[in-house]
């Protein structure tokens, strides 16, 4: 994927993820992609930190889905998410 492809998918998921959380769960919800200090309009960042403020979205929006949904999200596909995340994490810390 090219990197303003996924500046877009950045800024879709970051829609996504303002349509499913209330305000005030929004703060307590997202701490982990605000402590990133990266937003799709950070154009100068690298692939790789939006790739991984990608998966931390994911990650956050499947919470949020799962919480309001009575978990209708696999905890499996919610624990593969933060495997991502980890992952992405490593491969940002190693490069």
């Amino acid at each position: 994927m090219y990197k303003d492809e996924m500046i877009q998918l950045h800024q879709f998921l970051v829609y996504v993820l303002k349509y499913l959380a209330e305000d005030d769960q929004i703060t307590n919800d997202c701490s982990e992609y605000i402590t990133l200090k990266i937003s799709p309009h950070h154009i100068h960042k690298t692939k790789a930190e939006h790739k991984h403020a990608i998966f931390v979205l994911c990650k956050i929006i499947s919470q949020v889905i799962a919480d309001k949904e009575n978990n209708s999200i696999p905890e499996n596909v919610r624990n593969s998410l933060s495997d991502l995340v980890r992952r992405s994490e490593e491969e940002m810390g190693s490069s």
